[in-house]
């Protein structure tokens, strides 16, 4: 797959890194087909100690694959997985695509209303739900009633030994056990469908520019919108991702599922980015420091992708146990900035690196990177991946392109760009140029050796007195002031102008002094970027991820 156009940052690649990957091929069923025969007996998947191997993998798929036949499901039919993570998840998402059909891929912990919109926008009439779920889904209206109902108790895939202990007549069980499971009606049993004989080798495969995942955006900027992401996209992406780490062996290396993988992070290197690299793939219901910890002692991870606050939380829980964090290779960061505070500690104990990265819902997600080297640059998201194209351009008159240095939005080009919304050509029409650039509604610039840097978001300025204002500028000006724990910048509409407001979350909110904090903005930042409120906050709305929500912020100060 070669690029004719020029590419700075290819020079700044890490050894082994290639410029460019192979044309995917195949569906993604193949990743873990492939990985079962050339490491049958490798487990596949560890579940609070529980394993499978990848053939045992492949077979539950095959068998789940023929129960999901048995329910009518075919060939570009939607099915909607709504699971934390656990074994049948993985089982799940291979299976649907295993037949052609179309993954969907929802929050469990979401309310009626925001799973409704969605099913009410892709229409799928076959969900696979965590039990704890099932009531919301049982409770759509008659427009929206589901054909069949997979349910799904994670408890079944646990350890005999965990299952008997949840299972003891104790209030500390009975609490742990109601955060797990429930009891459903009127669904199909996971176990009821996955006891099927296995779907026949010869049934049709899809091709590679099949549909195989709608994965819904964050809506941080807006209704989320459903991100068409074909067999190819998420394959190259999976190619993307191993090539950027040329140090981790295939067939011997652990993975850790902490980020959820209905996200489109966890999802592409937790799930196929993991099964393509043989990995035994550690997997959390919901991140707990307690339990990663605990797996770590018998297994600790090659790979762990996460956020910031999850290292943070990791590194601090282990000096409390006195567990050590030696074995970590490569951490990759994403969806929030990534400090110095972080890495150095990450680093010091881990003995391998922490680097930021950079994606997308629209683009499988990840399209960049920094080199898991010791080139990598702090404050930077990295280098576009292998087999990607990016260009800055000017937001007033997208037709110029900028030079090196200068502000501007990013467009980038490459096989893990999506092809579109589902069921939304006009919002498709927005985000691609006439030539086929897909707009990111980033504002970066790229400097010599092609480092990558965030300026901010197009949709998140903040326009007071005819002044563009960066919310990211004004949260790293306040974040110095020894005051502050965190910090979210948001504008606010009052009298046709929006006001740039802060909610500050206080080291000591006994002691915090908001207009001492103003004052001192003062020389940090120009009059008409010093906030005109400061908000106190006990905490600031993430995504499940971690990740701060303007949106939510916005709406927390102005009462919504």
């Amino acid at each position: 797959m070669s690029i004719d156009t020029p590419r700075p940052w290819l020079a700044s690649y890490a050894p082994g890194v290639p410029h460019d990957i192979d044309e995917p091929t195949g569906s993604l069923y193949d990743i873990v087909e492939g990985s079962a025969q050339q490491f049958p007996r490798r487990v596949a998947l560890e579940f609070f100690g529980r394993t499978t191997s990848y053939a045992d993998l492949e077979e539950q798929i095959l068998r789940a694959a023929n129960g999901l036949r048995k329910l009518g499901v075919g060939a570009g039919d939607r099915v909607a997985i709504v699971l934390p993570n656990c074994p049948q998840h993985v089982v799940a998402f291979y299976a649907v695509l295993r037949l052609g059909a179309i993954v969907v891929e929802h929050n469990p912990l979401y309310t009626a209303r925001e799973l409704r919109h969605q099913f009410e926008d892709h229409g799928a009439k076959v969900a696979i739900a965590w039990d704890k779920s099932v009531a919301t889904l049982q409770d759509f209206p008659a427009d929206l009633a589901l054909d069949a109902i997979v349910s799904v108790d994670l408890t079944r895939a646990m350890p005999r030994t965990t299952r008997i202990a949840l299972s003891l007549p104790v209030a500390k069980a009975r609490a742990s056990r109601a955060k797990l499971t429930t009891t459903v009606r009127g669904t199909t049993k996971w176990e009821d469908l996955a006891s099927t004989r296995k779907l026949s080798k010869r049934h049709p495969r899809p091709a590679t520019t099949d549909v195989a995942l709608i994965q819904y955006t964050s809506g941080t900027t807006g209704v989320p919108k459903g991100a068409v992401l074909s067999h190819r996209n998420l394959l190259a992406n999976a190619a993307q991702a191993r090539a950027w780490v040329p140090t981790i062996r295939r067939g011997d290396n652990t993975v850790y599922a902490v980020l959820p993988m209905f996200h489109a992070y966890g999802l592409t290197l937790c799930l196929t980015f993991a099964m393509s690299m043989a990995s035994r793939l550690v997997l959390f219901p919901a991140f707990d420091p307690a339990l990663v910890l605990k797996a770590m002692k018998q297994h600790p991870p090659t790979f762990l992708p996460a956020v910031p606050p999850i290292y943070t939380r990791l590194q601090h829980a282990a000096d409390s146990a006195k567990v050590s964090l030696q074995g970590i290779e490569i951490g990759i960061s994403g969806a929030m900035p990534l400090s110095q505070s972080v890495v150095e500690p990450w680093e010091a104990r881990t003995g391998g690196y922490l680097v930021e990265g950079y994606g997308l819902s629209e683009c499988s997600p990840v399209l960049m990177a920094n080199p898991v080297s010791p080139e990598r640059r702090l404050g930077a998201i990295g280098l576009p991946l292998s087999s990607t194209e990016a260009r800055v351009v000017d937001p007033d008159d997208p037709s110029k392109v900028l030079g090196t240095g200068e502000a501007g939005e990013l467009q980038v080009k490459g096989p893990q760009v999506f092809r579109g919304y589902w069921g939304k050509a006009e919002a498709t029409d927005e985000v691609f140029t006439p030539d086929g650039w897909f707009r990111t509604g980033d504002v970066v610039s790229i400097d010599a050796d092609g480092f990558v840097s965030i300026v901010d978001r197009l949709k998140e300025l903040i326009i007071t007195g005819g002044f563009n204002v960066s919310p990211s500028e004004v949260e790293d000006a306040l974040l110095k002031h020894s005051s502050v724990r965190e910090v979210a910048v948001v504008g606010i509409t009052q009298s046709g102008n929006e006001q740039v407001v802060a909610a500050v979350v206080p080291k000591d909110p006994a002691t915090f002094d908001a207009e001492a904090l103003r004052a001192w903005s003062r020389d940090q930042l120009a009059a008409y970027k010093v906030p005109r409120r400061i908000v106190v906050v006990e905490d600031l709305p993430r995504s499940m991820i971690g990740k701060v929500l303007r949106r939510k912020v916005r709406d927390q100060i102005t009462g919504r």
